[in-house]
């Protein structure tokens, strides 16, 4: 499997060889900031499975396990395509909107439900963790 993402502009840009290794979806309010959503969903990828070509801003912030996480988004249009966690410096995780795909396949697993909208509905059949 070849996934393809890219920035709104498309100048940043990467493709991921192989399946994910986590899809998960956050409600923590800094994804809910980042993305202008609800929530956000992400792929993790080894990052040897991930070639990444284009120029890349960077914003760190510290999660709320007190983690470094370093978002790489797009000096032209601003949109992030990937990020990596200081717990995980194998892995690139890729916001899945980046890849553009309805066919992409769905989170298997949600965090940080106790700031989940209450009107958004969740497969009983996903791991669920309330931070």
């Amino acid at each position: 499997m070849t996934q393809r993402a890219a920035c709104s502009c498309g100048q940043l840009h990467l493709v991921a060889e192989g399946e994910p290794i986590r899809l998960s979806m956050c409600h923590c309010l800094a994804c809910q900031r980042r993305t202008g959503s609800a929530f956000g969903i992400q792929a993790r990828f080894p990052q040897d499975k991930v070639r990444i070509e284009g120029r890349a801003n960077e914003y760190v912030r510290i999660s709320d396990h007190d983690e470094p996480r370093t978002f790489h988004f797009c000096p032209e249009c601003g949109a992030t395509v990937y990020y990596t966690l200081a717990s995980a410096p194998d892995v690139i995780a890729v916001p899945i909107g980046a890849f553009a795909d309805p066919a992409f396949p769905p989170p298997t697993i949600s965090v940080y439900e106790s700031r989940r909208h209450p009107w958004v509905a969740l497969p009983a059949a996903m791991e669920h963790h309330d931070d």
